[in-house]
């Protein structure tokens, strides 16, 4: 869908914006949201995270926009940089893009982007929220870095193939519905 350098950045932006918050959300309200009401004796999650002072990252306690915000661009440059050239090109090896089924070769895109940035910002998720406190072990980081792959991984799959990328496609044919317009004439 993108046709230049400035429609890739557009898209990506509404890509990891989209991405971003329903990630966060995933995170603290349905994988941890139990635990945080239980260690706070909050009756709701958000409750729970202003009782303790935030979201644990980095070793403190950060306010939620933090979060959000640290995340965000970490995102961001990952998808720039890796994301989305590579998925493109792990895509085409197996599809051919002039030939192909356009819906075949997005999914592949898609699915080649889960299975790079999944990872991945697991990985950085890994180093942001690791328990400081309790020390660092190499081991349990990967540990960590691996329960996270497999808590996030279905979530991504499923999200971005029937939720977020169909939405980010319509938000980007609006915006950029007069140069879609004129590449068809």
């Amino acid at each position: 869908m993108p046709r230049n350098q400035f429609q890739r950045m557009i898209f990506a932006l509404l890509t990891v914006l989209i991405t971003v918050h329903a990630y966060v959300f995933y995170s603290l309200y349905v994988v941890n949201g139990s635990t945080l009401m239980a260690v706070t004796g909050a009756s709701s999650v958000l409750g729970a995270i202003n009782r303790q002072g935030g979201v644990y990252m980095c070793g403190r306690f950060c306010p939620i926009w933090a979060v959000v915000l640290t995340e965000f661009c970490l995102a961001y440059l990952l998808e720039v940089v890796m994301g989305s050239p590579c998925s493109f090109r792990l895509a085409a090896k197996v599809f051919d893009p002039q030939t192909s089924h356009p819906m075949t070769f997005e999914s592949a895109i898609i699915c080649a982007t889960v299975g790079l940035m999944c990872p991945a910002m697991s990985f950085i998720a890994a180093w942001l929220y690791y328990p400081y406190y309790a020390g660092f072990n190499l081991l349990s980081l990967l540990a960590n870095w691996l329960k996270l792959v497999c808590l996030n991984f279905p979530f991504a799959f499923f999200s971005q193939l029937f939720f977020i990328q169909p939405l980010v496609r319509t938000l980007f044919k609006l915006l950029f519905r007069k140069d879609i317009a004129n590449r068809g004439q």
